[in-house]
């Protein structure tokens, strides 16, 4: 049963089995995990996880491959198969609810699809995921660096990285035109109503990376900025944005 990746989706099949260790290992994947898997593909990741945790959501957007992950997963009382977009279906409601989110993202998705779970999925305590290279180095990039931007502040504020390993592009079919690599961290923080307000506040802080953060926030529509720093956002440390929030919203 031929598949062809669709390259508006972001697909890059994990093909080879090798690099399953690596994320079983830094996914500390126990047999009482409810696992959320974002983007099973041709299921190679969905059939490692299936054979070792209690219960595996597995979200597909691309309806084509139901005849091969069902295939390939048989009739596992433990996979729960959901097809849709992970970006609007109401994850939160997923029984049982996950505690950890083990996938290899799509690309397209990555970025947005970690920054909500970190509040919209308060039940995962860990994640594990493949992303590429460049997006992974974001997550716990420090202030006045090139990569720290809006996703390592609230990565930062809410998660501890706990594992880190790069991704040759041979594991992927077809073999994709960028460096990945395997990113773990664990949750230190279950965020309320305050998240908003601060993914808000952070994320208009850098829309305008040239800019003072005055600017960039004034630009965004945020008013009563007499107690902003005469800084750039990226020279903020993680923390300041926390306080920074309470003041504007």
């Amino acid at each position: 049963m031929s598949v062809s990746p669709k390259k508006e989706l972001g697909q890059h099949f994990l093909a080879d089995p090798n690099i399953l260790g690596v994320i079983g290992r830094l996914a500390e994947v126990d047999p009482e995990d409810v696992v959320l898997e974002v983007g099973p593909g041709l299921g190679v990741l969905t059939e490692f996880l299936a054979e070792r945790v209690r219960h595996l959501h597995a979200v597909e957007l691309d309806r084509s491959l139901e005849p091969r992950l069902a295939s390939r997963l048989g009739r596992r009382a433990n996979v729960e198969l959901v097809f849709g977009d992970a970006l609007q279906l109401p994850l939160h409601e997923l029984d049982p609810l996950p505690d950890k989110l083990v996938a290899n993202l799509p690309y397209n998705v990555a970025t947005p699809l970690v920054v909500e779970s970190l509040d919209g999925l308060p039940s995962v305590r860990l994640w594990c995921v493949m992303v590429q290279r460049e997006v992974a180095d974001r997550f716990f990039a420090e202030p006045r660096t090139k990569a720290y931007g809006a996703v390592s502040v609230l990565v930062r504020l809410t998660a501890e990285r706990s594992g880190f390993h790069p991704v040759s592009r041979s594991v992927f079919r077809p073999p994709p035109n960028v460096d990945s690599a395997l990113v773990a961290f664990r949750r230190t923080r279950v965020w309320g109503p305050e998240y908003r307000d601060l993914k808000r506040v952070v994320q208009a802080a850098f829309a305008h990376r040239r800019k003072t953060l005055a600017n960039s926030l004034r630009l965004s529509g945020f008013e009563r900025l007499e107690r902003v720093p005469d800084a750039r956002a990226e020279e903020l440390e993680p923390r300041d944005f926390l306080a920074l929030a309470g003041e504007l919203t």
